[in-house]
């Protein structure tokens, strides 16, 4: 993918929501399998309820290898106001316009690049509410659906210091990042 097209997306990306972007070499994001392991008790409440999610996605190491045929990580963090800690439905509100953003990204770069990209998102796919796999029935859109940096096993807090952002942002804020791995 060319520099000049990285550009013009990251440019897209802060006008329709992102705080900050940047870009850095697949081979500075540090991958930890220990995630899975979050993903098995069921953290987030994600687990078994999302084709783009454990288990379905695929296993931690399949998913790692995945990334790393990556060249470059197209880094945005979304930064949204919350009531406080305890604002569930804020941070599902916050998360929401996340995954909007990743998928006004993913058809940016579709209608201007054949090359192949993977887009990475906070949390699960929320392209479906509910998914379909909830009702046992496959994907309803395989090639939109975005699974989330955690089942890829990306470090997040490293990644954001990696690119000079901030994974807190402060007391009634919430962040949350998405990652576009180009070749």
């Amino acid at each position: 993918m060319t520099d000049e097209l990285i550009g013009r997306l990251r440019r897209k990306l802060r006008r329709d929501g992102a705080c900050r972007t940047a870009v850095l070499p697949v081979e500075r994001l540090h991958f930890s399998v220990e995630y899975r392991s979050m993903c098995e008790v069921n953290v987030c409440g994600m687990y078994g309820k999302c084709w783009m999610c454990p288990p379905d996605v695929g296993t931690a190491a399949a998913l790692v290898a995945q990334a790393r045929s990556y060249r470059t990580a197209v880094v945005y963090e979304v930064v949204s106001p919350i009531a406080g800690a305890s604002d569930t439905a804020g941070m599902l509100e916050a998360g929401r316009r996340q995954n909007l953003l990743a998928k006004t990204a993913q058809d940016y770069l579709r209608a201007r690049t054949d090359e192949p990209f993977l887009q990475l998102a906070a949390g699960g796919c929320r392209l479906c509410e509910p998914c379909a796999r909830t009702a046992g029935q496959p994907c309803r859109f395989p090639g939109e659906a975005v699974a989330s940096l955690e089942a890829y096993c990306v470090d997040v807090a490293r990644m954001a210091d990696a690119c000079g952002m901030r994974y807190f942002n402060g007391p009634n804020t919430v962040a949350y990042f998405g990652t576009l791995l180009v070749r």
